[in-house]
């Protein structure tokens, strides 16, 4: 399965973004759906987590403004992005996690600005 974020761009502090994770094929199999982010000349961290039974998970930093879903229907998993500070600014990813082979191929991500 190949996954691919779009929806990032350049937006003011306190503003809203969604992002958008396609699938190439169905996620309704896939137990773990991730999004991870990587700033300017940091590591990469994971920052919230969604199960195929719709259990959600975040990084502290995100909890209370970001929400992650999943539309199985439409093999995409969605990152609503709310109170954006300048310091969520960030290539972000998805991914998925499978038991036994892990974690899936990263794609390029997608760039999330948020201006002071």
């Amino acid at each position: 399965v190949q996954l691919q974020a779009s929806g990032g761009g350049l937006v003011q502090a306190g503003g809203s973004l969604r992002l958008s994770c396609a699938a190439s094929r169905s996620i309704f199999s896939i137990n773990r759906l991730n999004w991870f982010r990587q700033a300017p000349g940091k590591r990469r961290e994971w920052v919230a987590g969604i199960t195929s039974g719709g259990l959600t998970n975040y990084v502290g930093s995100v909890k209370g403004r970001f929400t992650i879903s999943r539309d199985n229907a439409k093999n995409t998993v969605y990152l609503q992005m709310n109170s954006l500070k300048p310091e969520d600014t960030a290539v972000y990813f998805c991914n998925y996690y499978m038991d036994g082979p892990g974690y899936g191929p990263w794609g390029q991500g997608t760039l999330v600005t948020v201006s002071s």
